[in-house]
C-alpha cells in the first residue's frame, strides 16, 4: 500500500469514526461538531486522492475552531448540557489518539516527500489533525465538566495557536 493508499484509508476511517460517534450522543452540539469533524477528514481525503494522481491541489485554510467555538457558546445559551453522558469521554480519548497518530504520521510523511507543494499540503494536515485534537480536549473537558467549562468567560479553551 503507498503512501497516499494508506492516508486515504485513515481518513476514510477517521469519518466513519466521528460520524458513528456523532450517533452515540443526544446533543446536538456535539452532534454538529462530530460531523464537521467527519467533513473534515472527508476534505483531507479528497485533498490526498488529488495528490495520488499528481493533479495540482491546495488545502483551504480551516476555520473549523471559530464555528466549534460558536457552537460552544450557543450551547451554553440554550444550556444544552444536561444530557452529557459522561461515559463517552472514552470515546473521544479515542478520537484523541487517532488525531495525534495522523499528525504524526503526516508530519513524518512531510519530511520524506522532495516535492515542496506535497510537503505544504502534509504539514498542513498535520496542523489540521491538531486542530481536531484541541476539539477533542474540549469536548473532554466539556461533558466531564460542563458548568466549569462553559463559565470560563476567557475562552481560552479553543483559541487559535
Amino acid at each position: 500500500m503507498n503512501i497516499y493508499d494508506f492516508a486515504m484509508q485513515m481518513e476514510k476511517d477517521g469519518e466513519q469514526y466521528y460520524r458513528n460517534s456523532a450517533q452515540k450522543t443526544q446533543n446536538a452540539g456535539l452532534k454538529k461538531i462530530l460531523g464537521m469533524l467527519a467533513d473534515a477528514e472527508v476534505k483531507h481525503y479528497d485533498i490526498l486522492q488529488k495528490m495520488k494522481k499528481n493533479e495540482t491541489t491546495q488545502l483551504p485554510d480551516s476555520e473549523i475552531l471559530s464555528q466549534v467555538k460558536n457552537i460552544f457558546m450557543q450551547m451554553k445559551e440554550g444550556k444544552d448540557t444536561l444530557d452529557m453522558n459522561v461515559g463517552q469521554k472514552e470515546l473521544y480519548k479515542k478520537a484523541q489518539e487517532i488525531e495525534k497518530k495522523s499528525q504524526e504520521f503526516y508530519t513524518g510523511k512531510a519530511a520524506e516527500v522532495t516535492n515542496p507543494s506535497q510537503r505544504e499540503i502534509f504539514l498542513k494536515i498535520a496542523d489540521e489533525e491538531k486542530r481536531h485534537y484541541v476539539i477533542l480536549e474540549n469536548i473532554i473537558n466539556f461533558i466531564s465538566q460542563p458548568y466549569n467549562w462553559l463559565e470560563n468567560a476567557e475562552w481560552y479553551h479553543l483559541d487559535e495557536y
